[in-house]
């Protein structure tokens, strides 16, 4: 029964607007500034019904299978690559993210970066707190009238041309997917993007196909003097090759906000990159201001806790997408199970045989689950539950007011 789920679990300093949220609704919320690791994690998970991550903690098969009460995982961030998707599907786990709310706050630093680079003021800045004076032109550019190539077309790379263009750039993308080109942006193919773009800018997903997006050759294929930003995964850029043609003069310059291996905050950080004047380097803060970080805390802990008041798995990343409008006082299941025959006419003939009527009822299936939610006229009890757990195929059954 969903009022029994009263523990949240929070970790990596998640915003307070989420903690208030989950203390309104009137969860138990413990919350914690940093990551755990899968042992600890192991250890706090059994009373938690809902856990709420950022980017470092991995939320393994081990942590999901030592967590008999979890209802759904909340990644306050937009990857949702450390939580292991199969087997929270398995377990009929949810797992949500916020897609949206810091694209914004990437976007603005993106294009803050870009100034940055092009008029050389880090450089400039570090030559000032050596105690040089170094006036000089040379190297120096206006964004004005360069072309700016934007590889990944999403959320952010679109937000990121609008801005660019209001600030004058030329803007082609280029994206594995059919999109609408904001403005007056114009797709291109990656290799003309490479070749035209005077900066070029990464906002990929974290797709195992874009490991390695970024190497030798791709740097080889770029304008002699171009600039190069990534702030969207570590992994997708060989940071050794980079450094190589860095240090070559083939590229001026480069932001890096992301990094294969990101070090936990305080601790020692090391990088090819590291002692190249000509490179912005920032502990992967793309989407890290209050806003950004108010706006994903409200987000997230509102879709965690309507997925427990109503059952709706809309924009969940792993469960079938299922939505029925809730009326206060209704007696309502959820049931989730494996996609196969026969399910809904069993749970229709348990309800039939107790002369319970069905009075709303929405289904989705996503590869290998079903969703079925149902509000029907009365409440349900334990021996209810028990038939409906029993179902072949069912592996989680909630209810709702019953």
């Amino acid at each position: 029964m969903l009022e029994g789920f009263l523990k949240a679990l929070l970790l990596e300093n998640i915003s307070a607007v989420a903690v208030e949220g989950f203390r309104q609704a009137g969860y138990e919320v413990e919350a914690h500034k940093t990551a755990l690791d899968e042992r600890e994690l192991v250890e706090k998970i059994k009373p938690v019904s809902l856990l709420g991550v950022r980017s470092k903690t991995r939320v393994t098969a081990a942590v999901l299978q030592a967590a008999p009460k979890l209802v759904a995982v909340g990644a306050f961030c937009i990857g949702v690559d450390k939580i292991d998707q199969k087997t929270a599907s398995e377990r009929g786990i949810a797992v949500f993210n916020d897609p949206h709310s810091n694209s914004r706050s990437v976007a603005e630093l993106v294009m803050g970066e870009i100034i940055m680079l092009l008029r050389r003021t880090f450089q400039a800045s570090s030559e000032m707190h050596r105690g040089v004076w170094n006036k000089s032109a040379a190297g120096a550019h206006e964004v004005r009238g360069l072309t700016l190539g934007i590889v990944g077309y999403g959320k952010i790379g679109s937000q990121l041309s609008d801005l660019a263009e209001a600030m004058g750039m030329r803007v082609v993308f280029y994206d594995t997917s059919h999109v609408l080109a904001r403005g007056n942006a114009r797709p291109v193919t990656f290799r003309e993007l490479l070749e035209i773009s005077d900066v070029v800018t990464l906002h990929v997903d974290g797709k195992k196909e874009n490991q390695d997006l970024f190497g030798d050759q791709e740097f080889r294929a770029m304008k002699d003097g171009a600039c190069f930003l990534n702030l969207s995964r570590g992994f997708v850029v060989d940071h050794e090759a980079l450094a190589a043609h860095l240090k070559t003069g083939k590229l001026s310059g480069a932001a890096i906000d992301v990094f294969p291996k990101e070090p936990e905050s305080g601790a020692g950080f090391e990088s090819a990159l590291r002692t190249l004047p000509n490179v912005i380097l920032t502990p992967h803060v793309g989407g890290s201001t209050e806003e950004a970080q108010a706006n994903i805390g409200s987000f997230v802990s509102a879709k965690l806790l309507d997925y427990v008041r109503t059952g709706d798995s809309l924009l969940s990343v792993n469960l079938p997408q299922c939505h029925l409008e809730y009326e206060e006082g209704s007696y309502r299941l959820m049931h989730i199970h494996q996609n196969v025959p026969g399910i809904l006419r069993a749970i229709n003939d348990i309800l039939a045989d107790r002369e319970i009527n069905i009075e709303r009822q929405a289904l989705n299936t996503r590869g290998t689950l079903g969703y079925a939610i149902y509000d029907i006229n009365r409440a349900c009890d334990e021996e209810l539950m028990a038939q409906l757990k029993a179902v072949p195929h069912t592996i989680v059954v909630r209810a709702k007011g019953c």
